[in-house]
């Protein structure tokens, strides 16, 4: 596939310093170490996109990077890391349901749960709030290349059990950072998901 043109715009720590734009957005959630920022990486074939650490809980605001010019690629705090304060993954908290649920560009959000340990209890709750507040997502396995063929096929066999009644997921969908596992299948949903979009300033403009 054609390598994608994928630049930075922000970092917001507030959900008020987030810019007015017509461009449709797709979200990156998950807990501190799933491997997020790799995937990120491995998706737009960039090694230093989003910056990986061997430090959980590193990504501490909203960034996003507009890719062809066209959508946007927002990378969200990680969730659930046990070595900040309670504030703070209050704070975090808030600040990532606050934009998952309330954020009108938002077109996919990209839940990220890593494939070798059963889903987390932050994990099922942020679905569940997203299938709540009908905001369309996906599950996104990581560290797939951990498992063996049959263990992976459990897995996503689990997760889609997990959300089968759900209206607004997408897809489970099994990737690897390492070798590209996944990605061709993320792109497809990515781009599925944002023929979707009707801009907000359109529907603003319309009134």
């Amino acid at each position: 596939m054609q390598v994608p043109k994928v630049g930075f715009l922000c970092s917001a720590v507030q959900l008020e310093q987030l810019p007015k734009y017509s461009f449709p957005e797709v979200a990156f959630a998950g807990r501190s170490n799933v491997g997020k920022s790799s995937l990120l990486n491995a998706l737009v074939f960039q090694r230093n996109l989003a910056r990986v650490s061997a430090t959980p809980g590193r990504t501490q605001s909203i960034n996003i990077y507009p890719v062809d010019g066209k959508w946007m690629l927002v990378d969200l705090p990680g969730y659930g890391y046990a070595r900040v304060s309670k504030q703070q993954r209050e704070e975090f908290r808030k600040l990532i349901l606050g934009y998952l649920l309330g954020r009108p560009n938002l077109v996919l959000a990209c839940v990220l749960v890593d494939s070798r340990h059963d889903p987390t209890a932050d994990d099922t709750s942020l679905l569940e709030e997203l299938e709540l507040h009908q905001r369309r997502f996906a599950v996104v396995l990581t560290k797939c290349d951990a498992l063996s063929s049959q263990h992976a096929e459990e897995r996503i066999a689990q997760l889609r059990h997990l959300v089968h009644q759900c209206s607004w997921c997408m897809d489970v969908v099994c990737t690897s950072a390492r070798t590209g596992q996944g990605r061709s299948q993320l792109w497809a949903l990515i781009h599925k998901a944002l023929r979707t979009y009707h801009s907000p300033l359109e529907s603003l403009n319309a009134h």
